[in-house]
C-alpha cells in the first residue's frame, strides 16, 4: 500500500504589492508565510502521523516550500520541487480583472477560465498526472505533498462526491464526509492506494 499526505500550505503573509513590478503570477508564487503561518506549520506538522515520511514533494511556490521545510527537518528529507503541484493560475494582470463570482463559476463549469489562466479541468488533469507519476515511482512508500487549496480541491473532485450545502462545499468519499466548508491552513488529506495504485481510502487528518 502507498500513502500520500496531501497538505495545504500554511498561512501566508499579507503584503502591499502596489509598487511591485512583478506580474500577479510571480507575486503569488513569491508569497511567503507569516509568523503565524510558521507557527501553524510547526505545530500541525509535528503530529506523529507525519513521522517516518519516505519522500517529500512541494509546489514551487515559496509558501508551500516554507511549509514543507518542517516535514523536511523532522524526517531528514530533501524537498522535491514540482511546479505541476502549483496553485491554479488566474491568467490576469490585476485583481480588478477577476470577474464577479469567478470562483463559483469555475467550480461549476470545469472548462471555465479567463485570459491565460487555467480551467478547473486543466488544474485537475495536471495534478492527477503528477500524482500518478509520483505513485508509480514511489510504490509502498509514505509520501508527503505540499500544495494549495484550489489545486487540491480540484484534484479531489476526481474521486470525491461534492455537494454545495448552505453555500459551502461538502466533500465525501464512500459516504464519509471529509470536508464541510473551507480549507484550513495545513489541512491534510491522507490517501491510501492499493498495489494497482487505485485509491481505496481518504481521511482528513485533523491535527
Amino acid at each position: 500500500m502507498t500513502t500520500i499526505y496531501l497538505i495545504r500550505h500554511s498561512k501566508p503573509l499579507k503584503v502591499n504589492n502596489t509598487f511591485n513590478n512583478d506580474s500577479l503570477q510571480v507575486q503569488n508564487e513569491k508569497s511567503s508565510l507569516s509568523i503565524e503561518g510558521e507557527q501553524i506549520a510547526q505545530e500541525k506538522l509535528s503530529n506523529e502521523e507525519f513521522k517516518n515520511i519516505d519522500v517529500l514533494f512541494s509546489s514551487n511556490y515559496v509558501r508551500a516550500i516554507q511549509t514543507a521545510k518542517y516535514l523536511s527537518n523532522q524526517n531528514d528529507l530533501e524537498i522535491n520541487i514540482v511546479s505541476d503541484l502549483g496553485e491554479r493560475k488566474f491568467g490576469i494582470d490585476s485583481w480588478e480583472q477577476l470577474p464577479e463570482n469567478f470562483e463559483r463559476k469555475q467550480f461549476l463549469d470545469e472548462n471555465y477560465k479567463i485570459g491565460n489562466g487555467e480551467s478547473q479541468k486543466e488544474v485537475r488533469d495536471r495534478m492527477y498526472s503528477i500524482i500518478s507519476k509520483i505513485l508509480y515511482e514511489n510504490k509502498d512508500k509514505k509520501i508527503a505533498i505540499v500544495s494549495h487549496a484550489t489545486a487540491i480541491s480540484y484534484l479531489l473532485k476526481k474521486w470525491c462526491d461534492i455537494e454545495i450545502v448552505d453555500d459551502k462545499l461538502r466533500y465525501s468519499f464512500n459516504g464519509k464526509i471529509l470536508l464541510d466548508g473551507y480549507f484550513n491552513y495545513c489541512e491534510t488529506f491522507k490517501l491510501e492506494f492499493d498495489d494497482n495504485n487505485e485509491l481505496i481510502k481518504i481521511e482528513n487528518i485533523r491535527s
